[in-house]
């Protein structure tokens, strides 16, 4: 008896249109992706540049490392570190009205109001680089790590703003309720009830937050806004490769020993 092979059903049929219609979307900005970079092939020089750099990496300035001028490694790898921190110290306090401003508050009908300006102002934010505010506040305060601290903490107050706004929306309404039901004001209800929540939260983003601030201001120093950023740009551009080698090795440490510290705070917490 011959077998009839009965209809695909429509939803398959939709969910395989689907799956091509991605798997086509993804191949054509591959290949728009490639057409639209040029590719000038590889410079004569790169691989007696590439020997250099290597070859400063394996036997790097050990002599940099502490001169007592205030310009050696350890000098500016401190700066750097206080750049950040004090950019990230300085966000984290600044970005808690705005996030009470963007979190959205299902009790209030202006709800999609209130909260969708917030949330457009941190987007607003967050569009700046760090190196292109870096490049203003430079020019507005003029170079050195306070233009650094400026633009670590503009930056990071739409990063942090946003995690913040995002933990306010997650919050549980039980202790909010219990502190309003004792005839508690608004601002008993943020004291007791809710930074209570939101405190692991708080100091778990913010340190996330400075992992990410220490990689900026190893880099902000390069258009002048102080850091280790500023002697590594002139070590490149003399090709001091043993200048540049214990510079990177300084940085790889840094940044390894700060998400150790952060990491395993940050465990604590959460």
């Amino acid at each position: 008896m011959d077998m009839k092979l009965l209809p695909e059903a429509p939803q398959a049929t939709k969910k395989k249109v689907q799956k091509w219609a991605i798997i086509i979307a993804v191949a054509a900005s591959i290949i728009w992706s490639f057409t639209g970079i040029p590719f000038d092939g590889v410079k004569d020089n790169a691989v007696s540049v590439t020997k250099a750099i290597f070859n400063g990496l394996i036997h790097p300035d050990w002599g940099y490392v502490w001169r007592g001028d205030g310009e050696d490694l350890v000098t500016t790898l401190l700066l750097t570190v206080a750049i950040a921190f004090l950019g990230t110290f300085i966000s984290a306090i600044i970005s808690l009205p705005f996030a009470f401003w963007a979190a959205r508050n299902k009790n209030s009908h202006l709800n999609w109001l209130v909260s969708g300006s917030g949330k457009i102002f941190l987007s607003f934010v967050r569009t700046f680089p760090e190196i292109v505010l870096a490049l203003m506040f430079t020019k507005a305060v003029g170079p050195g790590a306070f233009a650094g601290v400026l633009a670590v903490g503009f930056h990071s107050v739409g990063m942090l703003a946003k995690l913040f706004g995002e933990a306010i929306e997650n919050l549980e309404p039980g202790p909010n309720e219990s502190v309003v039901a004792t005839g508690g004001s608004k601002f008993n209800v943020i004291m007791f009830a809710t930074m209570p929540q939101l405190l692991p939260e708080l100091v778990s983003n913010t340190l996330y937050r400075f992992e990410l601030a220490i990689r900026s201001a190893s880099i902000l120093g390069i258009v002048g806004a102080g850091g280790i950023g500023t002697p590594l740009i002139f070590a490149l551009q003399t090709r001091s490769w043993s200048r540049v080698g214990i510079i990177l090795l300084g940085i790889i440490l840094m940044v390894t020993l700060v998400d150790f510290i952060s990491g395993s705070i940050r465990k604590r917490l959460i």
